[in-house]
């Protein structure tokens, strides 16, 4: 699995022009799922992401994560984030799960973010056409590979 982690002071997916989901301050994570994927890279990668310290805390250091500030998320599944470029102008997503893999993963992924933060997190629509808009604060955005764990 591959995460795309933007930390926003506001976010929002709209599908068909309605909107799906909206947050205020936290997290915008675009979720990229793989064939071999499975249950021990949703665990890591939840348990990782839910801690992870990229919140200023009263002295302006990023030293708080999205529990300390009791942030939101929402989660879009982008099989483009496997996309491979070696080649020619056109990606290939050869490597991104289909849909039967996919969408249950995401859903498992969904669930123990929940979980883990109590919250409902929001979400895009599987293999929708997605306006996705958010304010990028710091800018921060990380990168997180699940296969680059150790």
């Amino acid at each position: 699995m591959k995460v795309v982690i933007q930390r926003v002071s506001e976010a929002e997916v709209k599908v068909q022009g309605k909107i799906k989901s909206n947050i205020s301050l936290g997290m915008m994570i675009l979720l990229g799922i793989e064939e071999e994927d499975n249950e021990t890279d949703i665990d890591w990668l939840c348990n990782k992401i839910t801690n992870l310290r990229i919140f200023d805390d009263n002295n302006g250091v990023m030293n708080l994560s999205l529990m300390d500030i009791n942030g939101e998320a929402i989660i879009v599944s982008q099989f483009t984030l496997h996309a491979k470029t070696k080649k020619g102008n056109r990606p290939s997503y050869i490597r991104a799960a289909k849909p039967d893999i996919a969408i249950p993963l995401y859903e498992k992924f969904i669930g123990k973010f929940e979980a883990i933060t109590g919250k409902n997190v929001g979400r895009g629509e599987f293999g929708a056409e997605m306006d996705v808009s958010l304010i990028n604060s710091g800018p921060v955005t990380i990168i997180i590979d699940t296969k680059n764990k150790e």
